[in-house]
């Protein structure tokens, strides 16, 4: 098989999403585009010191399963990556009801600044002062609205009244936080039962937004139904919405020096999209230095996943139920929108709960991992910030005893400014480490388009906000740079492509900037898999520096079919400044800028571009099979006859909200390829503002087959 490569006659591009001129100072090209909504600014989280106290909760049992009490510092051992570490910090933790019976309902306020933008950035990282709660539970609820249905917001709720009517004690203190397009806290800690109840109550009626159910429900890797939590379009639609949240839940709760829980109700976090397990990792590291346990509930419950399906959805066509494809499919989605909740439980000492339909085993483990426990503190001898996962191991002197503790912690990640050598050195080390830095948001998204024979023409999109990146003020121009670094490794994870770039900017209207978003373009040519991507990004102005991870899934289109390319959202077409061959958005001289968050200004055109390959011709034989390589055979001449229809639906819920007229392909646009291209323009004006689901429908009319790829556009106002 030929080595998958980044090809040499591919040039870069640029593109700044800004008002007025712009120069790029490389090879690159500067593109005028949509304009990103205003919002408020806020500052990336950080994490930054330079002596790290690490605190661990040790539940010790005897052979009953029994809390053992009584134990001392000198009882316990603490390894890190098997180095031996000095317990510095000891206390045991009990939580006892009777003696707090005339004790306040409240304790100071914790979430209320969490979900509010600072008016300013602070020049000096805020202290926040400690707060002891010793003999306190701890639980904050966190339910997120934006993946659960109406049912499963109502059973999360019933869930948590239930242990408040019936079990909350005195020493219970909890709080309740919403997540739907914004991070909202309903309630911050308390202990008054009425308003837990009442809070619950309002809860109860907030109807679910469900848009984690349709990428379930959709095995297209087009969906694009993940959101990202940042000041531009991208906050709308993204995975890390999601962790932010919980991220900045874990930070407010920092400053509480005992055990906290964490009660995530959701129905699962699909990745797919713009995910980014960077942040995954970033989550668990902020909620293992804040001690907070992370309890995820995936509140759709036992489910039987049958091949057809269930009453939600219409049936299964085609083969695959009766395959088995279907089933397996549906095993590998649900499997998929788990893995991430099974993630943030399990690597910061709590649990997820899946495949149930009784919730009160969520709050039976967190009364037994928080009624008493040892809380052991230590610092670590290995001082280098370098990133990575240590992990941990306590020991007591008596063998009969059964420890419960979380397995380890990210070390910080900190670096300096020097020479050339030592920047490249950060970016390296950035791109190997475990934990890399998400200060500077980052996000990146591809598609897939044929090529002859077994390859696959790989466009990959990096975008960076334009209001994170500062510029040097001089007479004539601002001006900035952005270090770009790449690799994309097969499943055996070797390196198949890297990209090492330094984009140059000149601008003269920086506050346009501002608002826009800078995006960066290469391209790469793969054959079929499923390849792992990690970008690092940083600003040279200040070294901040982001990175992104995710999937690059490159279908193999000879198995399948119905030969579908991936479907490009956007909404400018811009004059393309070099022709290139091989990439299909660049036609007759104009390129398609994508919208990599799917999201588009109302009144803006709406452009769909996508490719149907080997359609079968009128009077001849269906689609071609293999050639037995991988490959197919030759493609229809391009005055071969073809009959193939396209449209485009977009539902609104479950209300079909508008429909474009049908499109008939009857020559192939492409030969060499054996595609035949559409690109579909839908005025916006047609659409409300609003989250819409986009079915493309293509029926190849002579083989008699057909594909529906969904995906989700934000008409923005």
């Amino acid at each position: 098989m030929p080595s998958p490569s980044r090809s040499r006659s591919a040039v870069p591009a640029l593109v700044v999403l800004a008002i007025g001129s712009l120069v790029a100072v490389s090879a690159s090209k500067a593109i005028v585009a949509q304009q990103a909504p205003a919002s408020s600014q806020r500052p990336a989280a950080t994490f930054r010191s330079s002596v790290d106290l690490v605190t661990v909760n040790v539940v010790v049992r005897d052979r009953n399963g029994n809390v053992v009490r009584g134990l001392t510092r000198d009882d316990f051992t603490v390894t890190e990556d098997n180095r031996p570490q000095s317990i510095s910090t000891f206390d045991f933790e009990e939580i006892e009801t009777q003696a707090l019976e005339a004790a306040p309902a409240s304790i100071p306020t914790v979430l209320g600044s969490v979900g509010r933008a600072p008016a300013a950035p602070a020049s000096v990282p805020e202290t926040k002062p400690a707060i002891d709660m010793h003999g306190r539970r701890l639980i904050a609820m966190l339910f997120d609205l934006s993946s659960m249905q109406p049912e499963e917001v109502l059973r999360s709720a019933n869930s948590a009244r239930e242990y408040i009517e019936k079990r909350l004690t005195p020493a219970d203190m909890v709080a309740i936080a919403t997540l739907s397009t914004t991070l909202q806290i309903a309630l911050d800690f308390t202990g008054d039962r009425e308003i837990l109840l009442q809070t619950l109550d309002r809860l109860s009626g907030v109807e679910g937004m469900g848009f984690e159910e349709t990428a379930a429900a959709d095995a297209t890797d087009e969906s694009a139904t993940a959101f990202a939590a940042d000041d531009s379009e991208f906050s709308l639609f993204n995975t890390d919405r999601r962790l932010q949240a919980i991220q900045a839940l874990t930070e407010a709760m920092a400053p509480i020096e005992q055990k906290k829980s964490l009660i995530y109700f959701s129905s699962g976090m699909t990745q797919t999209g713009l995910d980014n397990r960077v942040a995954i990792r970033t989550v668990i590291d902020r909620a293992v230095r804040s001690n907070v346990s992370i309890y995820t509930a995936d509140m759709r419950g036992l489910q039987a996943l049958g091949p057809a399906g269930d009453a939600s959805q219409a049936s299964t066509r085609g083969q695959s139920a009766f395959s088995g494809r279907a089933v397996s499919a549906r095993f590998d989605s649900m499997a998929s929108s788990q893995e991430a909740l099974s993630s943030l439980a399990e690597d910061t000492g709590g649990r997820a709960f899946f495949d149930q339909n009784d919730f009160k085993a969520v709050f039976d483990r967190i009364v037994a991992d928080t009624s008493a426990y040892y809380l052991l503190g230590f610092t670590s001898t290995n001082r280098s910030p370098d990133g990575r996962f240590r992990r941990i191991r306590v020991g007591v002197k008596r063998p009969d005893l059964k420890l419960e503790y979380r397995a380890g912690y990210y070390a910080p990640r900190d670096f300096s400014h020097s020479g050339k050598d030592d920047r490249e050195q950060q970016l390296m080390e950035q791109l190997l480490s475990d934990l890399s830095v998400t200060d500077l948001p980052v996000y990146a998204s591809s598609a897939h388009f044929r090529l002859k024979g077994n390859r696959y023409f790989v466009p990959l999109w990096v975008v960076v906000p334009g209001s994170r990146v500062p510029f040097n003020k001089s007479r004539d121009k601002d001006k900035a740079t952005l270090d770009v670094l790449a690799v994309v490794r097969d499943g055996q994870q070797r390196p198949v492509a890297r990209i090492r770039d330094t984009v140059n900017l000149s601008v003269s209207a920086t506050e346009e900037v501002q608002r826009k978003n800078v995006q960066y373009q290469t391209d790469l040519e793969l054959p079929p898999g499923v390849f792992q991507l990690k970008v690092v990004v940083r600003e040279n102005q200040t070294g901040t520096i982001g990175s992104f991870e995710a999937s690059i899934t490159v279908p193999d289109l000879a198995r399948s079919p119905m030969r579908i390319s991936s479907v490009v959202v956007g909404s400018r077409l811009q004059a393309g400044s070099k022709k290139d061959p091989r990439n299909p958005l660049l036609q007759n001289g104009q390129e398609l800028i994508p919208s990599i968050a799917h999201v588009v200004p109302s009144g803006q055109p709406l452009y769909l571009y996508y490719e149907m390959y080997d359609a079968a011709t009128i009077g001849g034989a269906a689609a071609p099979a293999t050639d037995g390589r991988g490959g197919v055979r030759p493609a229809a001449s391009a005055g071969a006859g073809v009959r193939v229809l396209s449209n485009v639906v977009f539902f609104r819920g479950q209300k079909r909200a508008f429909e474009t007229g049908l499109v008939e392909a009857v020559t192939v646009t492409a030969p060499d390829r054996g595609a035949t291209t559409f690109k579909l323009e839908v005025p916006t004006t047609d659409l409300q503002p609003g989250l819409y689901t986009c079915q493309v429908n293509v029926i190849d009319d002579v083989a008699g087959t057909f594909a529906f790829p969904r995906l989700t556009v934000y008409i923005r106002k």
